[in-house]
């Protein structure tokens, strides 16, 4: 596994860049992974977005689908590519610090 320092703070990631370990990302860790992304700023769209993803991973112990976000987090579809697009459930997941979820290219 290679490492990186996100925020100050030094990270396992995968060959892909997500972190290994979900419970090393901080909110300060957010704009960082963001940016990555290509998304510079982010609104509070997107924490709606990570903070529903966060709580519902630690919940189910999965990453949430589109799909779940949708009706479980009254995220609009919509939405989710408007604040993250060409793979809002990859570049949400990433920025959430989750892994890929599964079905991701």
């Amino acid at each position: 596994m290679a490492e990186k320092i996100i925020a100050g703070k030094t990270v396992q990631v995968d060959e892909e860049g997500f972190l290994v370990n979900p419970d090393d990302w901080t909110e300060e860790m957010a704009p960082e992974l963001a940016a990555d992304m290509g998304i510079s700023e982010l609104t509070e769209g997107h924490w709606k977005v990570v903070r529903f993803m966060r709580k519902d991973f630690a919940e189910k112990g999965q990453v949430p689908s589109i799909r779940r976000m949708k009706n479980a987090g009254g995220i609009p579809t919509k939405d989710l590519y408007d604040l993250f697009p060409e793979g809002p459930g990859k570049k949400a997941s990433y920025v959430a610090g989750l892994s890929k979820p599964h079905g991701c290219v």
